[in-house]
């Protein structure tokens, strides 16, 4: 999706949804974009294209971008512009330490929480890796690390996860082409659902820890490189 595309789909969205001229409306729309792999690492998010489409004032459209900032889904250039974040092993490090306090623990203390969606995720996950569409398996194991936070029921949670999530889709644009780094995944995804089916949510937690581990080492090896 180019550019203007999504400039047309935020303005459409602008128009039918209710307190759309809010700050926290556009910043969650854009960190949503992103997630989503709509808008890459350096796209230059140009303002006053961004501030026509939305119908907001320029005020509301910088709030967005502190917001994403402070988030660092979002890079400010001075004379230049705000532009997409291209993560760093910093930040790589940054976000895996935080998906290993948040997830394993997600998992581990959910309670009873049904583990739907995530067969769902899973046959999903392989149906695209059979047909080597890597947006596809990138999209489905978002979706299921998603699921797996959303079985702690904390809107707080959840959100921390969509900034987790936004950020996690910069990183993966550099395994875009790769899909040797993304095909275990699906399996090791479905492990897990495997686990929690049998009722051994401490191995599950186990298991998703350390595949963590592994997955934050491999990234750290490809930016490096």
């Amino acid at each position: 999706m180019t550019f203007d595309e999504v400039l047309a789909d935020l303005q459409a969205q602008a128009r039918t949804t209710k307190h759309a001229e809010t700050g926290l409306w556009v910043a969650a729309q854009l960190r949503s974009r992103i997630e989503a792999g709509l808008l890459k690492p350096g796209s230059k998010l140009a303002e006053e294209a961004l501030r026509e489409a939305l119908g907001v004032s320029r005020n509301t459209l910088r709030e967005a971008f502190t917001a994403l900032h402070a988030e660092h889904i979002v890079t400010r250039i001075p004379n230049r512009g705000v532009f997409v974040a291209h993560p760093t092993p910093d930040d790589i490090r940054e976000i895996y330490r935080v998906r290993r306090f948040l997830e394993p623990a997600a998992v581990l203390w959910s309670g009873e929480t049904s583990i739907e969606p995530l067969p769902t995720i899973i046959k999903a996950a392989r149906a695209a890796a059979a047909e080597g569409d890597i947006p596809g398996m990138a999209s489905a194991n978002q979706d299921f690390h998603r699921a797996i936070v959303n079985r702690a029921g904390s809107e707080r949670l959840n959100s921390l996860m969509e900034q987790v999530l936004a950020e996690m889709r910069l990183v993966f644009h550099s395994m875009a082409a790769n899909p040797a780094f993304h095909e275990p995944y699906v399996e090791d995804n479905a492990h897990i659902v495997e686990l929690l089916e049998a009722g051994d949510k401490a191995a599950a937690a186990d298991f998703l820890a350390t595949y963590l581990d592994r997955a934050e080492a491999q990234l750290l090896d490809a930016v490096g490189r």
